[in-house]
């Protein structure tokens, strides 16, 4: 994390919050969070965001379109237009924020001047396509992740970003809209543990075969298991160990229980290690009906003075909700509920838009972790029982 980044999360009144105990009334913030379309109050623009920039949606396959949607409001985006075929896409849009305008094509929003940023959860494979061409036009963008499935793809978007300028965002939500993950990184960045030697994270997910599109079993379009979960995983080992440069020591994925759809991989792992310190990822389809939650998300993050540990949606038999931070130091240990702590992303990166900066994501630190998870699903070995 760089100083920016502390400045701007402190902004958000972070640090404040931690002094007044996470009072419940201290922030005020979307309950919106990944596949909950209709979840809680629409969300509004943040008191500090100090911009309001026009954005559209194009493409809104997987419902993360709901979290990046919310989190540009927050962060003072207008959302002006969209664009969809599906009726039940464009009814459940609609159904959260209201009357807002359907475009007749994807040209039509990319020939508006008017909007500068578009947001999209298309089909996995089809997000870098979109991307370029959103960029091309002279807008910004914004994808879900995986953001890009193949090297090609990967290869692509970065001669894209340096003939246009523009930004190519990704939306690792795992790290940008979990409140523990963003006091994690205030951590990190303030010495606590003091430097990052290995980051281990452990994120199974519910299938919910019955609810999945095609797309979703098919590892050409979705990418595979550690280029589509695996993304969030990299991600917050490039961000919380400050890799510039890293490499894939091994990986492997595997079908141990969905012989309907052989070439679905419902279980990987892989093992990473950068110029900033390494890491371990392993991910699964397999969190079981008696969870209270889609998934008991862990992260990891050993130091040379102390360790974190998240429990991020869920402490098993223990306490209540989600978002909970434990920490071992020079001091002793402690626990801090997190569920409080404001998200900075949004406000971040549309100031970014308009100012040109930096600040709610490193362009290159994003398309590393994507390298990352892209070569180890390309390496990977079969898993075996």
């Amino acid at each position: 994390m760089t100083d920016t980044n502390r400045r701007a999360i402190l902004g958000l009144g972070l640090t404040a919050g931690l002094a007044a105990g996470f009072a419940a009334d201290a922030f005020a913030q979307s309950a919106t969070r990944g596949d909950a379309p209709t979840e809680g109050a629409v969300a509004r623009p943040a008191p500090d965001a100090k911009y309001r920039v026009p954005f559209a949606v194009i493409g809104m396959d997987h419902n993360h379109i709901y979290g990046i949607t919310d989190a540009i409001i927050r962060g003072g985006g207008v959302l002006t237009t969209f664009y969809a075929t599906d009726p039940k896409q464009i009814a459940m849009f609609r159904k959260r924020y209201g009357d807002v305008k359907l475009a007749r094509s994807e040209q039509e929003i990319l020939d508006d001047r008017t909007i500068k940023l578009v947001c999209s959860a298309a089909i996995p494979s089809l997000r870098a396509p979109l991307g370029i061409r959103v960029m091309r036009a002279g807008k910004d963008y914004l994808s879900d992740k995986a953001a890009v499935t193949t090297l090609k793809q990967l290869a692509d978007v970065r001669r894209a970003i340096k003939e246009t300028g523009r930004k190519y965002g990704i939306m690792y939500s795992e790290r940008l809209e979990v409140p523990a993950a963003v006091m994690a990184g205030q951590l990190v960045h303030d010495g606590a543990i003091g430097r990052v030697i290995q980051t281990v994270n452990l994120a199974p997910h519910r299938l919910s075969a019955a609810s999945r599109p095609d797309w979703f079993w098919d590892p050409a379009q979705n990418g595979g298991i550690l280029t589509d979960v695996g993304s969030h995983q990299a991600d917050q080992f490039v961000y919380l160990t400050g890799t510039k440069r890293a490499q894939v020591l091994a990986s492997q994925t595997g079908n141990f229980g969905n012989p309907a759809h052989p070439k679905f991989e419902d279980f990987g792992d892989m093992m990473l290690s950068g110029d900033g310190g390494s890491g371990y990822v392993r991910v699964d389809w397999f969190t079981p009906d008696g969870l209270p939650t889609w998934g008991d998300g862990r992260l990891f993050i050993l130091g040379t003075e102390g360790y974190i540990e998240l429990r991020k949606y869920v402490d098993i038999a223990g306490r209540p909700g989600g978002n909970h931070l434990l920490i071992a130091d020079k001091k002793g240990t402690r626990y801090l509920d997190c569920s409080k702590v404001p998200l900075p992303f949004g406000p971040q990166f549309v100031t970014d838009i308009v100012e040109h900066t930096s600040v709610a994501q490193d362009q290159e630190g994003a398309l590393l972790a994507a390298e990352l998870v892209l070569t180890a699903e390309a390496r990977a070995t079969p898993a075996r029982r």
